[in-house]
């Protein structure tokens, strides 16, 4: 199943499939993201050096895959390096991509058994060759997931997506004039997966940090105090309970 299948397959606008609160299946959100905030505030916490933050932060990444899948989730899109990170410490950077390495080799096989399709938000080529190499490997080994599609934003902006998807329609030859939402929509990273339904954030901050600013137009946001290490499976299906008593309206 292709990510516009994914698409085709999850019902009208709005909607989602399952409500954690009611067991009414039109209420669970089809696309949920995630900014993965405070792994370096949780390491502090526990009187542990930053890179232990970075690993319980790794750690807690499965429970919430696997919830997500549990409950129908069509999409998980997760936050897991932006381009500005590159700004902080040569050695937390190297931490962190030693960390999606690791990730990546020991929880393919599970993803694929799982048959969760990985994709990567961001600019790959900026990335180190190794990075690169690993996350083919993962993208060629769970291609045929057909459950749940899991998109790791690394190395990704909000503003560069929006900026490479003008480029891609600028090398497609598109006149100015046939240029609208739908034209530049089919040329984000994130062309063919559903409507960004929920975006959640751990942490306690409240922005979305230059996540997935065109998709979270009319997404709902889920603000938690919990910083993420400590974001486990009961939290996440209170933000889905949470989003299943919200009404949304679009405008109407």
């Amino acid at each position: 199943m292709t990510s516009l299948d994914l698409a085709r397959s999850t019902g009208r606008p709005g909607t989602g499939r399952e409500s954690p609160a009611t067991g009414d299946r039109e209420f669970l959100p089809r696309h949920v993201a995630i900014i993965m905030d405070g792994n370096r505030r949780w390491a502090r916490l526990h009187g542990k050096p930053e890179a232990e933050g970075h690993a319980a932060g790794v750690a807690a990444i499965r429970p919430i895959v696997e919830r997500a899948a549990e409950r129908g989730v069509r999409a998980l899109s997760i936050y897991a390096f932006s381009r500005e990170n590159w700004a902080r410490a040569s050695e937390e950077v190297e931490t962190l991509f030693s960390l999606l390495e690791s990730a990546i080799r020991d929880e393919t096989p599970e993803l694929v058994r799982q048959g969760i399709r990985v994709s990567i938000l961001g600019r790959l080529d900026e990335l180190p060759e190794r990075t690169r190499a690993s996350i083919r490997e993962a993208l060629e080994q769970t291609s045929a997931g057909a459950t749940m599609a899991l998109n790791v934003a690394f190395n990704y902006s909000g503003r560069s997506e929006i900026v490479d998807a003008a480029r891609r329609a600028v090398r497609d030859g598109l006149p100015p004039e046939a240029m609208d939402e739908d034209q530049l929509e089919s040329r984000l990273y994130t062309a063919g997966l559903p409507p960004l339904d929920l975006l959640i954030r751990t942490g306690g901050e409240q922005r979305i940090s230059n996540f997935l600013i065109w998709q979270a137009a009319y997404a709902e946001l889920y603000f938690s105090d919990r910083l993420w290490p400590d974001f486990d499976a009961a939290a996440f299906d209170s933000a889905l309970a949470e989003f299943a008593r919200r009404t949304r309206r679009f405008g109407r």
